[in-house]
C-alpha cells in the first residue's frame, strides 16, 4: 500500500475514533451525573450504575483503539505499516482497506486470537 493511502486510511480511523470518544466521554459524564442524582428505587440506582459501567467500558475500548491509531501512525513513519508484526509478510491492501489498523494478515490474526501468540516461522 502506498504511504499516501495509508495516511488517509489511518487519519480517517483517527477522526472516527476521536468523534466516538468525545461522544462517549459526554455520555460517561451524563451517566455519572444521573447516578449522583438518583434518589429513587434501588433498581433505578442499579440501572444507572450499569449504564455508567457500560459507558466507561466503551470509553476505555475507544482509548485502546486510539492507541492503535498512534501505533499505526508510527509504523507509517517508520515504513513498516502494512507489514505483519508476526511474520514480516505484507498485509494485503484489501485487508488494510477494511481494517486500517491491522497488524497481521487474516490468517495470523486468527491464530493470534486462538492462541495468543504468533506461530513459529
Amino acid at each position: 500500500m502506498n504511504e499516501r493511502r495509508a495516511i488517509e486510511l489511518v487519519a480517517r480511523e483517527r477522526a472516527r475514533i476521536e468523534s466516538l470518544l468525545a461522544e462517549q466521554s459526554r455520555q460517561v459524564r451524563a451517566d455519572a451525573s444521573v447516578g449522583r442524582q438518583q434518589t429513587g428505587e434501588n433498581a433505578d440506582a442499579g440501572t444507572a450504575l450499569e449504564a455508567e459501567a457500560v459507558s466507561v467500558a466503551l470509553e476505555a475500548d475507544l482509548r485502546d483503539q486510539l492507541a492503535a491509531v498512534v501505533l499505526a501512525e508510527g509504523r507509517i513513519a517508520l515504513g513498516t505499516y502494512g507489514i505483519s508484526v508476526d511474520s514480516g509478510k505484507p498485509i494485503p491492501d484489501e485487508r488494510l482497506e477494511a481494517e486500517p489498523l491491522a497488524l497481521r494478515t487474516v490468517e495470523e490474526q486468527r491464530r493470534f486470537e486462538q492462541h495468543g501468540a504468533p506461530a513459529a516461522h
